[in-house]
């Protein structure tokens, strides 16, 4: 066994090996040794939710066993005092102790464990208790591979730190601190592997879940433009890169869409059908949207992972922990992900415009925009954002995409007030030197500052507006207004008949068992107006049978302004409705092209 050939003497005081207990049904065993447990009790908790991800999720809800031991007697198990949901409590006693953990792991997300026959996943939030009061002490990780023979040819994909390690990967790895170990997803499996260097940095993307051979020798190519990119944004003069090396995680599936930003990694979930396959044929706007994902991921390796906000250092891991910088953090990344592609010529510009464009009018779109501002917004990411409901559209507005025309917008009042000698990057550069490599955490009104050093006291009344009506008030972007027409071109978007119905009913659904379903009914549209509610199954509208297949289709057969009658069931319940289409229904629509 693995284990035999380490010597224990060599690890940290803190140490954690986990193995697969059972593969089938999907559980980990984890075993934690502390050499010098606290005198008093030793209290051991588990995180209550994982960095970047802003919801409780209380992961200590899928150990299904604990227990604890001495070392020196590991026959006879200690009494755990429970003192809350997360947190248990060891007697006291001098000497080292074992404590051993059953942890259920079957969550195909980005954001915590999974363990089946074709693959484990962990992100060691899931897995590995804190040792309270000794979270900054170095601690180490054995992974043990499965005994299973269908994981015979299984391999570990990490970016924490080797220390002894088999030609598989399994072995011991060590991180600085209990953090430092929370921030490196582990992923187990076979993999198909693309290697790349940016700036002389080794990178990789290691994927799962794809059966046929992907081109890896594309992605290279398109994934090495867009992070020498992006080290290059923020390090013009040294092209230096704050890390050693960089892997991408990917799970690819049937439908799912996701990133999770680390140090020195990130994890990604993706469509197989947006990966470049050979000798298949790739929808490159599919394609283009998992390069954004990645690039947009990648830029948080600067953007949150190392410039920070203060409200964040240190992360407490048993709370929520709020800011009203979350529209700087993922909407400033949301801007640049897009841009990037477009530096690194992975698209052109008349596509980036179109990205913009569709973002643009998303916002435009939601009722919430003008309930909630981008500082709210932030502030109520754990209950609102990742908590959403029927009511979400008209009562949230997204820091990801208001966040990203903030930052459009702020880009261009500084090129425009120093007549293009600057620009956002002068400003994300600034950051990066002030807080990203002092690792010293931005303060909520820690943008004033900096705007002021880079532009002076001159734009400082600019910028005070602009926080005023944009980020703490519940103002629209004019982009249009701000935009070089001799540059880019700006026009009210015409719309086919179809959208203009779309627009003005304000309702969104889904198909349920043959029904078309209400999930979402926005603030001002037909819709609302005619009574639907989130829930109710349409069965006709103007007598004609309404399905998921058929609904554009009748749809386009309306006469805008004209009446139209709505049959629907609500509990079983039949009703009636009559409403008309009315021209102030449909939202300001905009359209972005390079000028000609």
């Amino acid at each position: 066994m693995l284990m035999s050939k380490l010597n224990t003497s060599d690890l940290p005081a803190i140490h954690y090996t986990i193995w697969s207990a059972d593969l089938h049904g999907h559980r980990f065993h984890v075993k934690l040794r502390i050499e010098n447990p606290l005198p008093n009790g030793q209290i051991l908790q588990m995180p209550a939710w994982i960095p970047g991800s802003y919801l409780i999720r209380d992961f200590s809800k899928h150990i299904e066993t604990i227990e604890a031991f001495a070392v020196d007697n590991p026959h006879e198990a200690l009494a755990l005092e429970r003192i809350d949901n997360d947190q248990w409590r060891l007697p006291k006693l001098a000497g080292a102790v074992d404590i051993l953990t059953t942890v259920y792991a079957f969550d195909s997300s980005v954001r915590a464990a999974y363990l089946d026959t074709e693959r484990a996943f962990i992100n060691p939030s899931s897995l590995c208790l804190a040792v309270k009061g000794q979270e900054s002490l170095p601690c180490a990780l054995v992974l043990i591979p499965p005994k299973d023979t269908c994981a015979n040819h299984w391999t570990v994909q990490t970016g924490l730190q080797p220390a002894k390690v088999d030609s598989q990967g399994y072995g011991f790895y060590l991180a600085k601190n209990y953090d430092d170990l929370l921030d490196h997803p582990i992923a187990m499996g076979e993999f198909q592997i693309a290697h790349w260097k940016s700036n002389g940095v080794s990178h990789s993307m290691a994927v799962q879940g794809c059966i046929h051979e992907l081109d890896l020798e594309r992605l290279a190519t398109d994934l090495q433009a867009i992070c020498t990119c992006t080290i290059n944004l923020f390090e013009p003069k040294t092209k230096k890169a704050p890390f050693q090396n960089y892997l991408f995680l990917v799970n690819a599936v049937l439908s799912g869409y996701g990133g999770l930003e680390h140090r020195n990694s990130t994890a990604l979930l993706c469509r197989r059908d947006q990966l470049p396959q050979v000798n298949t044929p790739l929808d490159e706007s599919s394609y283009r949207e998992f390069l954004g994902l990645c690039s947009h991921e990648y830029f948080h390796a600067w953007l949150v992972k190392r410039i920070q906000a203060k409200a964040f250092q240190p992360y407490q891991l048993d709370r929520r922990n709020h800011t009203r910088l979350l529209w700087l953090f993922e909407g400033f990344t949301s801007y640049y992900d897009d841009l990037q592609l477009f530096r690194s010529k992975r698209i052109d510009l008349k596509t980036y415009l179109k990205l913009v464009a569709n973002n643009w009018n998303g916002i435009l779109r939601g009722p919430g925009r003008l309930k909630q501002s981008l500082a709210d917004s932030s502030f109520d990411a754990w209950t609102k954002y990742y908590q959403a409901d029927e009511n979400t559209p008209n009562a949230v507005v997204s820091y990801y995409g208001k966040g990203a025309l903030l930052a459009l917008g702020l880009d261009l009042k500084i090129r425009a007030f120093t007549n293009n000698r600057q620009s956002l990057d002068d400003l994300m550069r600034l950051i990066w030197q002030t807080h990203g490599v002092t690792l010293d955490g931005i303060a909520e009104d820690g943008l004033d500052d900096l705007i002021l050093t880079l532009l002076g006291t001159k734009f400082s009344k600019t910028w005070n507006e602009f926080k005023a009506r944009y980020i703490f008030g519940l103002e629209d972007i004019p982009i249009q207004k701000w935009l070089d027409p001799k540059t880019i071109s700006v026009k009210l978007k015409t719309l086919s008949k179809l959208e203009q119905i779309r627009l003005q009913l304000g309702l969104r659904y889904s198909e349920h068992s043959g029904w078309l379903k209400v999930t979402h009914v926005l603030d001002g549209g037909a819709a609302q107006l005619a009574g639907l509610a989130a829930g109710d199954l349409i069965a006709s509208i103007n007598g004609e049978r309404i399905t998921t297949a058929r609904w554009d289709q009748v749809l386009a057969g309306l006469i805008p302004g004209g009446v139209i009658q709505i049959c629907f069931y609500r509990d079983d319940l039949e009703h009636e409705c009559m409403v008309v289409l009315a021209d102030d229904q449909i939202p300001t629509q905009y359209a972005l092209s390079p000028a000609e």
